[in-house]
């Protein structure tokens, strides 16, 4: 009877193909091996090939799909992204006066909220200080650095910018604005470029002529904010300074996550990435055996420094011809809406302790859900042979699943042909190498519960033994753990458990905390402090903990 039924599943599986290979889709995958390089057939579906070790499609994906939003440039300091953007017409931004009411006539900063700038309005108590809000006349083309690119640390923050500006990192003038403002300018002089968009406490722009794009709204005379300036005492005792710093924090929090920052307008078509190996090759020896936060720019070759320059001044020149009209920043979304917060699910039962008893009804949870992600792309003909030939068949029948979860994103997008930039063919490779690994690891996950026979729809004769389950649900976790780990996703870190009303969830955010010259000061420190605490390495590796936003404070 068994073999009987093993040559049943034989059959299937080679008529299977057989019928896959008459009906072809409408939406035809050919073209996509112009992309990859992968021929579009079944064997190139292999539920057991992993991504190379050095793959870094998912880095590409992860970094575009942060751009402009504060929590995972946080997170991640070091930038690997510069993107070409737009502020439009209309745009308010301010600028805290340090002399008084008086336009910059020099290179200078703005911000795009008032409770940052305001911050850099100095004046005494009995004369008040001084803040200007701009508007925006003309759109105003600028160059985005991502990560916490206004962070003045020599550890990786500058890297993009150094490379713009002088060709190359240059760590004793990490702290030299004036110098790093004046050399970006006169770079993107070249290339029309008004004005650099980076980020610190909230997100700045560097302009490079205060008298082109904007007009005077107001300039007003305040009430001096009366907050202590440079390195006060750790934790600071002046309350007033600490609530401003906290109520600074809240308002940068309104962008930490998707939409981010939506006032700049980013052109991901003419997005250069440092994660592009075939762009900048000289960086994969250099990220080996690096965990992602000690990732950065340093050791590029002077080829690839010009590679990168030129990249970006065709980018900035470009003539105005017909483009993809591709909204990237929702194709990078919906795959991370789609996947997130159905994975994190997943985590979470597979983390749970079970007794034998409740094994079973406990994968045929995860099986459920497995089997929500997967449904779209279940093709009828590729239905699994009988699951009591499970120990004897391998998952190859699933293949057709694998494929079009994987390519569902990208096959449409593949039809632009030659109307994509070489950057949009770049985030085409992201997208696909990303939802590939999520589709095989998810797939592989699923076909491995029917073949086990824990699918609610397709119930076996009698139970799985205990042993069999328990050691599905072993291979799920670790499928699911190493997948997340290898993700990265910046919508899982948050705080566990959730902040009080009266609290938020934060991740330290230099300057708060962070010494100029000298190593971490020593402290006392709580968990509800800005200050990062050097114990927990959060210096390189911030985590997110929940601060009060109501006094008293706990410093």
């Amino acid at each position: 009877m068994l073999s009987t039924r093993k040559a049943v599943a034989v059959w299937l599986l080679l008529a299977f193909k057989q019928v896959l290979t008459v009906q072809t889709p409408l939406s035809s995958h050919a073209p996509l091996s112009f992309y990859t390089g992968i021929e579009d057939d079944l064997e190139q579906w292999d539920l057991g090939e992993a991504p190379a070790a050095n793959a870094t499609g998912h880095l590409v994906f992860e970094t575009a799909n942060s751009l402009l939003q504060h929590w995972p440039n946080t997170r991640y300091r070091n930038g690997h992204t510069i993107v070409p953007g737009t502020i439009p017409v209309g745009t308010l931004l301010y600028h805290g006066s340090i002399t008084g009411p008086h336009l910059p006539t020099a290179l200078d900063w703005v911000s795009v909220e008032p409770d940052h700038s305001i911050g850099f309005s100095h004046g005494s108590i009995e004369t008040g200080c001084w803040h200007l809000t701009l508007k925006v006349t003309q759109p105003m083309k600028v160059l985005y650095f991502d990560g916490s690119s206004a962070t003045k640390i020599p550890e990786g923050t500058m890297d993009t910018q150094d490379l713009v500006a002088w060709s190359g990192m240059k760590p004793e003038w990490v702290r030299n604005e004036k110098q790093r403002i004046m050399d970006l300018c006169k770079w993107g002089q070249k290339y029309g470029t008004n004005g650099f968009v980076r980020m610190e406490m909230n997100f700045e722009v560097m302009i490079c002529d205060f008298t082109s794009h904007m007009e005077v709204v107001s300039f007003l005379n305040l009430e001096s904010i009366r907050i202590s300036f440079g390195l006060p005492t750790i934790p600071p005792k002046d309350i007033h300074t600490v609530h401003y710093y906290v109520e600074l924090m809240h308002s940068t929090s309104r962008r930490e996550m998707y939409p981010g920052e939506t006032r700049i307008m980013l052109d991901f078509s003419g997005l250069v990435s440092f994660y592009d190996t075939a762009l900048v090759p000289s960086l994969v020896p250099r990220r080996v055996g690096l965990e992602r936060w000690d990732h950065r720019g340093g050791g590029i070759s002077s080829e690839d420094i010009e590679r990168v320059q030129d990249r970006l001044a065709q980018a900035l020149v470009r003539p105005p011809v017909p483009t993809s009209g591709i909204d990237w920043k929702t194709v990078l979304r919906m795959v991370v809406d789609r996947y997130a917060s159905r994975l994190e699910m997943m985590q979470h039962l597979l983390n749970m302790t079970l007794d034998d008893g409740s094994l079973f009804g406990h994968a045929q949870q995860v099986q459920r859900r497995l089997r929500t992600v997967v449904l779209p792309y279940t093709v009828f003909a590729a239905l699994p042979p009988h699951t009591s030939v499970a120990a004897n068949v391998t998952n190859s029948w699933a293949a057709p699943v694998f494929r079009e979860c994987a390519t569902l994103h990208t096959a449409s997008i593949v039809a632009h042909g030659t109307t994509l930039t070489p950057s949009e063919r770049l985030l085409v490779q992201a997208v696909r190498e990303t939802t590939r690994e999520i589709c095989r690891v998810v797939t592989k996950m699923w076909a491995s519960g029917m073949m086990t026979g824990v699918d609610p729809l397709y119930p076996p004769e009698q139970h799985p033994e205990a042993d069999h389950i328990r050691t599905l649900l072993g291979e799920w976790k670790e499928d699911v753990t190493q997948l997340i780990s290898w993700l990265d996703w910046s919508v899982w870190v948050k705080c566990r458990p959730a902040c009080d009303f009266e609290e938020m969830c934060y991740l330290p955010t230099w300057p708060f905390g962070f010494p100029v010259d000298e190593p971490p000061f020593q402290a006392q420190w709580d968990y509800a402090s800005l200050w990062p605490d050097p114990k927990k390495g959060e210096w390189k590796r911030p985590q997110p903990k929940c601060i009060k936003r109501l006094e008293p404070y706990n410093f």
